[in-house]
């Protein structure tokens, strides 16, 4: 990895080590098309606390869960987002099942977790936050600036 933001979910003392006492917002997704909305979604997210952590979407999610094939591996989605200041932390997941994730916020142990407005898991994650204390933020979805669009119409 180029980073030292980036980390494998599986090392969880990393994780544990570059969140430990701030106020860590986590938010999740895939990145692969990096743009405006993804910009002003960071940028909102991380006003919300003082560490923002990323769980990055493995490229099998991109493919059965998306039904697309990635433009960047994880990887490289990884590597541009670590070239932001916004982002304090990556967390790269492996494919995961909803138990997974229940897990992975025990982990991070988030303060907020941030998501989109209409998140179609809005009700896993509220039951999620519950679990660590954490705050529901929700964030003004940019229509016109989603990956799926950008690359259907162009920008």
């Amino acid at each position: 990895m180029i980073s030292n933001k980036i980390v494998r979910y599986e090392n969880s003392v990393a994780i544990k080590k570059l969140i430990e006492g701030k106020k860590t917002v986590l938010i999740g997704g895939c990145f692969d098309i990096l743009h405006y909305g993804h910009l002003r979604f960071l940028s909102q997210a991380k006003e919300c606390g003082e560490v923002l952590a990323v769980a990055l979407e493995p490229d099998e999610f991109i493919r059965k869960i998306k039904n697309k094939k990635p433009i960047h591996t994880q990887e490289q989605r990884a590597e541009i987002l670590a070239h932001l200041d916004l982002v304090d932390v990556i967390i790269l997941l492996p494919l995961f099942t909803e138990k997974d994730y229940y897990d992975m916020v025990q982990v991070v142990h988030p303060q907020v977790i941030a998501l989109t407005k209409g998140d179609p898991h809005l009700a896993e994650k509220s039951v999620q936050a519950k679990k660590v204390g954490a705050e529901i933020v929700q964030i003004d979805f940019m229509k016109g600036y989603s990956s799926s669009y950008i690359q259907q119409y162009g920008t």
